[in-house]
């Protein structure tokens, strides 16, 4: 088995460079969640009207109501029995509940070496950041070390297959692709077998991205799924459903209904540099129970990392005083 971490995280390295990145990215001065709340506090007493306006913030930032609940419900508690005496003792407490929330969503992409290929089918509508999110991974296993190939399955949409092929040729690893229009289904089925001969180690194969509203897409992804498991019984190893946060709710709606089409088994969240909030995160984690891998930043290899609760939560309750 291969967990698959990056050397710099392994070593604690990388995670005081992703906390700067993620809090320049989600909070560009105060944190949404926690400004202005010593205002909010007449007297150093955490009241009610406190969780009130905690309550509203969190589920304008696509939280959710019951999850924002499942957040708030302890520290009620503890404000009734009159257990946080100021505003230090509720930011740590809120700390506690936001990670016990996202804590069970970290879960490492694991790799089982003893299978080749390890294949890895990779779906979202389109604009999530699919094709872009197979290169940067494709990077980072080859920097682990292993054989990568890629599969042009969006033979629908226009350059998608040269698009992908960019990222091949950047990262030095073969593409397995055919004419525009092609069966995806059959894309996949020849991917897999090449990648079989050849003793490639991971398959990151590509799929069209209509809307998740269109039920042929869904048919399309599953016969595709279908047919990968004809090369081995098992395949695909990992469904990766790749969603943009800035969406909202929107995407908490797609990542529903790809997980009923396909069993969804790992979530990369893009785009984050593109909300202030992104509490979506944090409904992901707690209505639909998906594993986050990876979390996108920005446009570079370097804004995509894999997803750390701590360095998440810590952005979002960064105050101007701690900068």
């Amino acid at each position: 088995m291969f967990g698959f971490k990056s050397k710099a995280a392994d070593s604690g390295a990388d995670k005081p460079g992703l906390l700067q990145r993620l809090r320049a990215k989600l909070n560009r001065g105060d944190s949404w969640l926690t400004y202005d709340l010593a205002n909010l506090i007449p007297g150093g007493k955490i009241d009610e009207n406190v969780l009130d306006e905690l309550e509203t913030r969190l589920i304008t930032a696509d939280v959710g109501v019951e999850t924002t609940e499942r957040i708030l419900s302890g520290l009620r508690k503890q404000v009734a029995r009159k257990e946080l005496g100021n505003l230090d003792a509720l930011l740590q407490a809120l700390r506690t509940s936001l990670l016990s929330v996202l804590k069970p969503a970290s879960v490492t992409l694991t790799i089982d070496r003893s299978i080749t290929p390890f294949a890895i089918l990779v779906v979202g509508v389109n604009g999530a950041g699919k094709t872009t999110t197979i290169g940067k991974l494709a990077r980072r296993m080859k920097d682990h070390g292993l054989k990568v190939m890629l599969s042009a399955g969006d033979t629908f949409r226009a350059a998608a297959v040269e698009q992908l092929q960019v990222w091949g040729d950047r990262n030095g690893v073969p593409v397995i692709a055919q004419s525009a229009g092609t069966d995806p289904a059959a894309v996949a089925f020849d991917a897999m077998q090449a990648a079989k001969a050849r003793g490639i180690d991971v398959l990151l194969a590509d799929t069209a991205g209509r809307l998740h509203t269109q039920s042929n897409l869904m048919e399309e992804l599953k016969k595709v799924k279908r047919v990968m498991g004809r090369v081995d019984g098992l395949a695909p190893h990992e469904v990766l459903l790749v969603l943009d946060a800035s969406q909202g709710q929107n995407a908490l709606q797609q990542a529903r209904l790809f997980n009923e089409a396909l069993g969804v088994t790992g979530v990369v969240l893009t785009k984050l540099d593109g909300t202030a909030k992104g509490g979506i995160v944090f409904a992901l984690a707690s209505e639909l129970k998906l594993p986050i891998r990876f979390i996108g930043t920005g446009e570079s290899a370097e804004d995509f990392d894999e997803f750390e609760p701590e360095a998440f939560v810590d952005a979002l309750l960064k105050r101007k005083e701690q900068e």
